[in-house]
């Protein structure tokens, strides 16, 4: 089995005259959760878009689960879950209207295997409320129940985290953890909250300016940064200077 389930190579996008995309290379390989981690404008929501085939490329090449070709890129495409950008929820519907409204879309109409995504991202006792009563947590979650219905082998999220209190985000963490550790999805996470981040990825991806910083593990990343936090390190890579940034809690380390 090829371990590669994404493979971007030279990766280009002008739009408006503009290089959004520079020459963009990376690999993600099965199994593993990985921070893809960039300023506004970086070109991190670009680059997902063109993974998940939202937009094309201007030039470059793109491999998914081993498909390289347009069929087969939109053949694998279909094997991945993704939530870019803000989440699509029917407000006036109930967790589990939404399912159903969604799965119209992949020719998934098993009830019970629904009921059994909402059991899985803590949502089956919601019955007739509707989710324009969730909370914001419970909204997530219910954005990514809603991106399990394919069987997604790849995960793809935009932001998941941003907006939550400190309790959705450890609901959010320890859902993503499950789905990686327990059913072998592969996360592909964009965050600005580095310190959440760093209690989840394997693997980071830092992209600045549309162009690839740095790809690096979490032992890679550990022994590079020195006892830094996550922030600090990724401040320093992109000023080339030590920064003064204060420690919040854990000091953006990851926790036992």
């Amino acid at each position: 089995m090829n371990n590669l389930v994404l493979d971007l190579k030279m990766l280009t996008k002008v739009y408006a005259g503009r290089k959004v995309l520079d020459n963009v290379s990376f690999e993600v390989r099965r199994g593993g959760i990985y921070g893809f981690i960039g300023e506004n404008g970086a070109g991190k929501t670009t680059a997902i878009r063109i993974i998940t085939g939202l937009s094309s490329a201007s030039s470059g090449d793109i491999e998914i689960l081993g498909a390289k070709d347009t069929s087969g890129l939109n053949e694998a495409r279909n094997k991945i879950g993704a939530i870019v950008e803000s989440p699509i929820l029917y407000k006036d519907k109930t967790a589990m209207n939404n399912m159903l409204i969604h799965g119209i879309l992949y020719g998934v109409t098993d009830k019970e295997y629904m009921q059994h995504l909402l059991d899985k991202v803590g949502l089956g006792n919601t019955g007739r409320k509707k989710a324009k009563n969730f909370s914001l947590g419970m909204r997530q979650r219910l954005a990514i129940a809603l991106s399990l219905i394919s069987d997604p082998e790849l995960l793809i999220l935009d932001e998941p985290t941003n907006g939550l209190d400190p309790m959705g985000m450890v609901e959010v963490r320890n859902l993503l953890k499950s789905l990686n550790e327990d059913h072998g999805i592969t996360i592909l996470i964009s965050s600005h909250i580095l310190t959440e981040l760093y209690q989840l990825a394997t693997d980071y991806i830092i992209i600045s300016h549309g162009r690839i910083v740095k790809q690096l593990t979490l032992e890679e990343l550990d022994a590079e940064a020195d006892g830094r936090s996550l922030e600090e390190y990724y401040i320093d890579l992109l000023t080339g200077s030590k920064s003064d940034v204060m420690h919040i809690e854990n000091g953006g380390r990851r926790s036992a």
